[in-house]
């Protein structure tokens, strides 16, 4: 199948293969034909399966097909959970829209009111926002969603994790007249994502990329077994100064963890570039900037990374800290092994991991191996993940049909 099979406006299919996109990936396939015949849209899309896309083209040749007469608010709001991926879902609409007169207006925290208030104030095609950001500005009535026809809600599971659930429900009771809505998310599990979709979507078509399991020929994955934190820390730097880790990320949990290890990597000559939530937006992209351009070679972040960023050719995923979920590890390292490219994850594993790395391994349905590094094995044995409770010496055991007889 190619991008002419969905019958999309020339102008549209020349942006496509100006940015090299020639054939449609498995999300695409399935979306897109969907999307286009209106259909309310529930689809479950992992980083990396090209989803933006599929709600992209639809909705940009909405616009086109029904070009409004007069000027006024958002006709299509994309709704996502970080600014980071606001910021690359604005970007590429922006490259798909280029030879298009339309007006794509981006509205996220972090950054000064008064442009946004302005750009507000004009006539708006597509509005890419983060929910926080966006009710302030509806609170002083300088948006309302009232014309809004398309409605996309990108990464819903996240949405849900940082709290935006009521902010994004209101927002869509807001949009009176919208025609459309379609919610991507990481994954479906779980019942907050299914009343989320219920109560915001009507009769939708179901779609599913290719599933975390199935992605693991196209990531390798692996766990060092680590005895504390200073041999965790020696591991870190033999794996980032092998010949084969040319980009790297690694991932930690706090912001403080960040600051910590950005400087032990500095005394032993790597340098690097990190982003914390904590950060201003014009810091969090100078360090972006930084990664992307090869100025630095590895990027430290907390999981305020692990979505919305989009940069070519990560060749490792490292947790140097594990995450608490098993789908936060899948959204970690889903910033390798993008566009059909080979990747690498590793895991850096001490023995108060190892419950995490069972509940991941479930999720994945596959076992991560362990690997040794020469000169740098661990030496104490992994740990095993708890079990039950264990009887105490003399402590006596009362069954349920002992507890009866007592009474």
């Amino acid at each position: 199948m190619q991008f002419e099979d969905f019958l999309l406006d020339p102008i549209l299919l020349e942006s496509l293969k100006a940015m090299g996109h020639i054939k449609p990936t498995t999300i695409q396939q399935q979306a897109i034909p969907l999307a286009m015949d209106q259909r309310d849209i529930l689809a479950r899309a992992p980083t990396g399966t090209g989803k933006t896309a599929s709600f992209l083209l639809p909705a940009l040749q909405h616009i086109i097909d029904f070009p409004r007469r007069f000027s006024g608010q958002a006709r299509v709001l994309i709704l996502t959970p970080t600014r980071e991926l606001a910021s690359q879902i604005h970007r590429y609409a922006s490259h798909l829209a280029y030879e298009l007169d339309l007006n794509t207006v981006i509205v996220t925290g972090g950054v000064p009111y008064g442009p946004q208030e302005e750009a507000l104030k004009g006539n708006v095609d597509i509005l890419v926002a983060t929910p926080g950001r966006l009710m302030e500005y509806m609170d002083k009535g300088l948006f309302n969603a009232e014309e809004v026809e398309i409605l996309v809600i990108d990464e819903a599971d996240r949405m849900l994790d940082m709290g935006f659930s009521a902010a994004v429900e209101t927002l869509a009771i807001e949009s009176v007249g919208r025609k459309q809505t379609m919610l991507f998310s990481a994954t479906l599990e779980g019942s907050d994502v299914g009343r989320f979709s219920h109560q915001l979507l009507t009769n939708p078509a179901k779609v599913e990329a290719e599933a975390p399991r199935s992605e693991k020929a196209k990531i390798h994955q692996w766990i060092h077994i680590a005895d504390d934190k200073e041999h965790k820390f020696k591991l870190l730097c033999s794996i980032l100064q092998q010949e084969d880790t040319k980009r790297a990320i690694v991932f930690v949990k706090t912001r403080e963890s960040v600051a910590s290890l950005e400087g032990l990597l500095q005394k032993v000559g790597i340098t690097c570039s990190f982003m914390r939530g904590d950060m201003e937006q014009k810091q969090r992209f100078q360090a972006l900037g930084r990664f992307t351009k090869g100025e630095v070679n590895v990027l430290l972040a907390t999981d305020v990374a692990a979505r919305g960023i989009d940069v070519e050719d990560v060749t490792h995923v490292i947790n140097f800290d594990m995450p608490r979920s098993a789908d936060t590890y899948v959204h970690r390292i889903g910033r390798t092994g993008r566009a059909g490219a080979k990747g690498t994850a590793i895991s850096l594993v001490e023995a108060h991991d190892i419950r995490v790395v069972g509940k991941i391994e479930r999720y994945l349905d596959q076992p991560l191996k362990r690997r040794f590094i020469k000169d740098l094995r661990p030496k104490n044995k992994e740990a095993k993940p708890p079990g039950k409770n264990k009887v105490k010496p003399g402590e006596k055991v009362f069954s349920k049909k002992n507890k009866k007889k007592k009474k």
